[in-house]
């Protein structure tokens, strides 16, 4: 099975977004891709400062039957494709919006993420979301999580629990804003998003696919550096922090029977000796 991750920037013009996209598409599958992983907040761009969004330059919000999310599902065909959007939903009577993602194929959608976990000033433009689960597809089981979401190792644990081999992370994730490096390898979060992918990947013997985004909003500048990770966490395909397709070839199924045939880390868990609701919950 081909894998791919995208490292791209995607802003406020979605019409331009959709556009990038199918030549992104195109391109993966002239690689042979069958799962292909953009970036979070795909179509409509991420916030533009963390600590204080302005309400006036949020992203503009789709519904998931939007025309615009149907164009993704045209141009996916028999591709398997992940992508982040500003959803508009209704909540309790009243109009809401989550940083969400999409999986989709050729015939709909596959699976849907809100994102759960949410940094600094995030929920003052967004809902948070209340579900980690796993879901079906023709390139198997997946799970999806939006960047901040993978700084918590129960979020993909709760994933693979649920059966994901495959964990899609898309992330619109910047350099450090308060702490900020001279050189981009230098930086704080440019260390942290690796250290993450590689490991939720190892602790949970799955196959994690990264995206990113690139360039600058606003006050963020964007680090790049999407990767498929296999489940020993060691990373088969990257880009850096310019616009790029990661790439691996990997037998999911037949990594992750390899890499669990001696130590497996799902079963040989000791929940009663977790503290708290760790106890109940993984």
């Amino acid at each position: 099975m081909r894998l791919a991750s995208v490292a791209a920037h995607f802003g406020r013009d979605i019409e331009r977004s959709l556009e990038k996209m199918a030549g992104i598409v195109a391109d993966a599958r002239a690689a042979g891709a069958d799962l292909l992983v953009f970036p979070d907040a795909t179509l409509g761009g991420y916030l533009t400062d963390l600590r204080h969004p302005d309400a006036d330059a949020l992203p503009p919000a789709l519904a998931e039957d939007s025309v615009e999310v149907g164009r993704v599902v045209a141009m996916a065909r028999d591709m398997v494709v992940c992508f982040g959007y500003t959803e508009q939903a209704r909540a309790d009577g009243d109009v809401v919006h989550y940083n969400s993602a999409l999986c989709v194929d050729g015939h709909g959608v596959l699976g849907r993420h809100r994102k759960v976990h949410q940094p600094a000033g995030e929920a003052l433009a967004y809902r948070a979301g209340e579900e980690l689960a796993a879901f079906d597809t023709p390139v198997g089981r997946i799970g999806m999580l939006i960047d901040y979401d993978k700084t918590f190792p129960e979020a993909a644990r709760s994933l693979a629990l649920d059966g994901a081999h495959i964990v899609a992370c898309l992330s619109a994730w910047p350099a450090s804003v308060t702490d900020r490096a001279s050189r981009m390898p230098q930086d704080r979060q440019s260390r942290l998003f690796d250290l993450y992918d590689s490991a939720r990947a190892a602790e949970n013997q799955i196959v994690w696919v990264s995206s990113n985004q690139t360039g600058v909003m606003g006050g963020l500048r964007f680090l790049g550096q999407a990767k498929v990770v296999g489940p020993g966490g060691d990373v088969l395909a990257r880009t850096w922090s310019k616009g790029a397709l990661a790439v691996a070839e990997i037998d999911v199924e037949g990594e992750i029977a390899r890499s669990r045939r001696i130590l497996h880390h799902l079963k040989e868990r000791a929940p009663s000796s977790y503290v708290g609701s760790l106890r109940e919950e993984l």
